[in-house]
């Protein structure tokens, strides 16, 4: 294989180091070189996925289209393996035995000297392993790249607050959590915290210092690492993901106490990323809870990725601004009226999906059909197209 990979060598014990490095000794075996040419032939493609399962050619996935890889043949059940926890520490494959399931990320290092980092989720499915493998960009890109509005940029200006990156996976948050963060990195000077479950992006502390931790390997759990990070003086505190009622809890304990919290849920809107929030918690603790919420959120950025008309994908969003109209619907209880709010909050930066699929169409950047397939009400989006 023409590259290593970066696997925690410092968190290996005496056995899991030989066994790595009796792996990476085997850099020049077949099964090393057919996943090096995977990896190469995936960044050269502009792929953002590469999908391993036996008995099926290696698929990739380019401008959201999956297509298999043209002239690689099938991979057998024991190639497939072998591919897979070849790259793997003694504890991953630990994990992956005794869960069936294992995330993980990693760098590779190209023929052309550099290195690209890959998130992978290794999982078995009808009784062999099979992987999707991320693509993640060498460069962390700069919000004005990303085609998002420019109130996102003023998301990266707050002294504390919550604000929540959302949507289906594949969406692209992570890459918009990554811009906002490297935002803050090159103009402030801040403590920079991250708790992510694998580390994806990698950052160079420039203005601020910036501390990466990883679920698995630096801490137990996104719990445990938010339960912690408070006493670390965090300025700014990434949270990769929302999962339970004890880290929203925390969560939002960081933000009400002069802490800026990014965070990310897997939900479409941002009503249903209030009421996700929300509904975590028992019916009894709901009403604190929402006063909590209405409190210390600053804003929410939903996104998805679709297939422009010039066959790339562009992000169509939806952006709410914690206005003083929008906090007092979300501590009475009219999170259903958010979205009337979104329609009306222009001037503050705020838009709905259907306006956001609106533009796009209107400036031909999305074709109808494409709009009219996601959007949440056809009507209103023909309307505005016609407006």
């Amino acid at each position: 294989m023409d590259g290593a990979l970066d696997v925690g060598w410092h968190e290996l014990d005496d056995e899991g180091r030989d066994f790595l490095a009796a792996a990476l000794s085997r850099a020049e075996g077949p099964e090393d070189d057919q996943l090096g040419e995977l990896f190469e032939t995936a960044v050269a493609a502009g792929a953002s996925d590469l999908h391993l399962s036996a008995g099926l050619p290696p698929y990739l996935r380019v401008n959201g289209d999956l297509r298999p890889l043209a002239g690689v043949s099938a991979l057998s059940e024991r190639e497939l393996n072998e591919l897979l926890t070849g790259v793997l520490t003694v504890a991953q494959r630990s994990t992956l035995d005794a869960t069936g399931d294992l995330d993980t990320a990693f760098g590779f290092s190209t023929k052309n000297g550099s290195t690209r980092r890959f998130r992978a989720s290794i999982f078995r499915q009808s009784g062999s392993l099979a992987a999707t493998i991320r693509v993640v960009p060498s460069v962390i890109p700069p919000l004005v790249d990303l085609g998002l509005p420019p109130v996102v940029k003023k998301f990266t200006e707050l002294s504390s607050g919550l604000v929540l990156v959302t949507g289906p996976a594949g969406s692209g948050k992570s890459t918009t959590l990554a811009a906002m963060v490297e935002q803050i990195n090159r103009t402030r000077s801040a403590h920079i915290v991250t708790i992510e479950d694998p580390v994806e992006y990698r950052y160079t502390s420039k203005m601020s210092v910036v501390q990466q931790r990883e679920v698995g390997s630096d801490t137990e759990s996104f719990v445990t690492a938010v339960r912690s990070v408070l006493r670390q003086d965090p300025d700014v505190i990434l949270i990769g993901e929302l999962r339970d009622l004890e880290t929203i809890r925390i969560a939002l304990t960081a933000a009400e106490t002069g802490h800026v919290v990014f965070a990310t849920l897997h939900s479409s809107d941002a009503t249903s990323s209030v009421n996700r929030i929300i509904d975590v918690f028992p019916s009894d603790q709901q009403s604190q809870i929402r006063s909590q919420l209405a409190l210390s959120i600053e804003g929410c950025v939903s996104q998805r990725l679709l297939k422009s008309s010039e066959g790339n994908l562009i992000p169509a969003t939806e952006v709410m601004v914690a206005t003083i109209a929008i906090r007092n619907l979300i501590r009475v209880d009219k999170v259903h009226q958010i979205r009337s709010a979104l329609e009306v909050g222009g001037e503050e930066g705020m838009h709905t999906f259907d306006q956001s699929l609106a533009d796009l169409v209107v400036r031909r950047r999305l074709d109808m059909s494409t709009a009219v397939g996601v959007a949440h009400s056809v009507k209103n989006l023909e309307t505005l197209v016609r407006a």
